[in-house]
């Protein structure tokens, strides 16, 4: 079938067509997510264990060596990493990327709890997490008020602030930095205990007990069916301090009788400063599949709403790394334009036609808007860095096709036929050359797309941006432009002889 004899021959399918793509390619646009990086997802994953108190030399023995003989017996594992620290150990497993993810993850899961009757008793249970690439920072921020001091501003941010930035699209995670962590401290009296016979053990094997809340079971009462709870918590640091403490020779004691409760700030292990000022802030952290510039907005708006209720609070932007991604956005799509203008200026000199001019330079709009609905409805690919480069790379190579048929149109117009014959007999002639050439260009992008490693998640989709854009500048030469030349273009003045 020739497809350009059936275009000129039925021009309102045709013209419908590419108004449907382009209506189609423009709201897949505006819903494509802007991004610096596209999310690539690593069969990586990590096995966090605590056992607070134990020695580095502990952790590795009694926990890191028998978790890694473990998930060493996994099937595509590639390197494990391991780092022991006091107190923890995290274990990194590495995977090949033929992996999928969530089956490495269920896999290191299944792992880790094979061998949990082997790690010791006091062990918090291990948390198993896949790395999140996308768990940088975007934006950080410092909170100041007058009325209130360290204490109140970092409960302020750890309650407040963030529930209010985690209902927000797109948000992943909100951290703080800097302030201060409540702590109720309980210093013994190491004179009192030896005076009383006692130990810090049943001091510390007492207080265990304190904070426990539990099922305990149901009762009947008045022909109801009532649930009960066991409940033995205390609600501030001087209910802690009465309670009673029972020693292993059957006496009791108040706590206060051997130690000092406090209602304090635990020890700074880390600190934030702004301009060398103590600063309490807050870090926000993006989730997959959403883009910096669409969080950054969200997320300032409902800044707004905290400084709108609480006049009191001095919110500064500390760090800010969504400006340089929209910057590099707006300067990635002004590139674009520039080629496309340049594109036309060059047809424009080497045709010396308006009309052949007008033809040509339709194709590139055309051939670009349409591949955004491919790429965000069938692939789900957002605007980045590694598609803007592809785009800007093809962006020359889309007026191609529509070139060689304009050319070989106007060689047929200076034979003396018409528009209508010259368009149907130039797109027959050089149509299956059309075809090809554009076909090789494909085969040269679309391999980029399957590539092995790392840089092969980076560069997927860089060949299939690629291969689109160019698949729909044949689909324009083929179809829009014969049909545009036969009813737009005119024969020259002075028909030239056929050679």
């Amino acid at each position: 079938m020739n497809v350009s004899a059936w275009s000129i021959r039925n021009p309102i399918p045709a013209v419908m067509l590419f108004v449907m793509l382009t209506l189609a390619g423009l709201l897949g646009f505006q819903q494509m997510k802007i991004q610096n990086f596209p999310d690539i997802d690593l069969p990586t994953i990590s096995v966090t264990a605590s056992l607070p108190g134990a020695s580095p030399a502990q952790m590795e023995t009694e926990v890191a060596r028998k978790i890694e003989n473990s998930v060493a017996s996994l099937t595509g594992v590639k390197n494990i990493y391991t780092t022991v620290r006091d107190g923890s150990a995290t274990i990194t497993v590495e995977f090949r990327l033929e992996k999928p993810t969530q089956e490495a993850l269920d896999d290191v899961r299944d792992a880790v709890a094979r061998t949990r009757s082997d790690l010791p008793g006091d062990l918090r249970d291990p948390v198993v997490t896949k790395m999140n690439l996308a768990g940088t920072p975007v934006l950080t921020y410092t909170v100041a008020s007058p009325r209130m001091d360290d204490v109140a501003l970092s409960w302020f941010v750890d309650n407040d602030v963030t529930r209010a930035l985690l209902s927000v699209r797109g948000v992943g995670s909100v951290t703080r930095v800097g302030g201060v962590t409540r702590e109720v401290r309980v210093e013994l009296d190491p004179a009192q205990l030896l005076a009383l016979n006692a130990s810090a053990a049943d001091v510390s094997r007492q207080l265990r007990s304190v904070q426990q809340e539990a099922s305990g079971g149901r009762v009947d009462l008045g022909g109801q069916e009532q649930a009960v709870r066991t409940i033995a918590t205390v609600q501030s640091a001087e209910e802690l301090a009465r309670m009673e403490i029972v020693l292993s020779d059957g006496r009791r004691i108040r706590l206060d009788q051997v130690a000092r409760v406090s209602d304090t700030v635990a020890e700074p292990r880390s600190a934030a400063l702004l301009n060398g000022q103590p600063v309490v802030g807050f870090e926000i952290v993006r989730s997959l599949k959403s883009g910096e510039v669409e969080v950054a907005r969200l997320v300032r708006a409902k800044l707004d709403e905290l400084r709108a209720q609480r006049p009191d609070l001095t919110i500064t932007e500390a760090f800010n790394f969504v400006d340089p991604v929209e910057e590099n956005y707006h300067g990635s799509m002004w590139l674009l334009y520039e080629g496309a203008i340049l594109a036309g200026l060059v047809v424009f000199v080497f045709l010396r036609d308006w009309r052949a001019t007008l033809v040509a330079a339709t194709a590139l709009p055309l051939s670009v808007i349409p591949a955004f609905a491919v790429m965000h409805y069938v692939f789900g690919f957002t605007i980045n860095v590694v598609t803007l480069l592809s785009l800007s790379l093809v962006v020359g190579i889309l007026v191609d096709d529509a070139i060689v048929e304009i050319e070989n149109i106007m060689r047929h117009l200076r034979m003396g036929k018409t528009p209508l014959q010259a368009a149907k007999e130039a797109a027959d002639e050089i149509g299956l050359a059309v075809i090809a050439t554009t076909f090789t260009l494909i085969a040269v992008f679309l391999p980029t797309a399957f590539m092995s490693g790392v840089p092969g998640k980076f560069f997927v989709q860089f060949g299939w941006t690629a291969a689109i854009a160019v698949f729909f500048s044949l689909v324009v030469a083929r179809m829009l432009t014969p049909m545009m030349a036969a009813y737009l273009m005119k024969a020259p003045r002075k028909p030239e002889p056929e050679p």
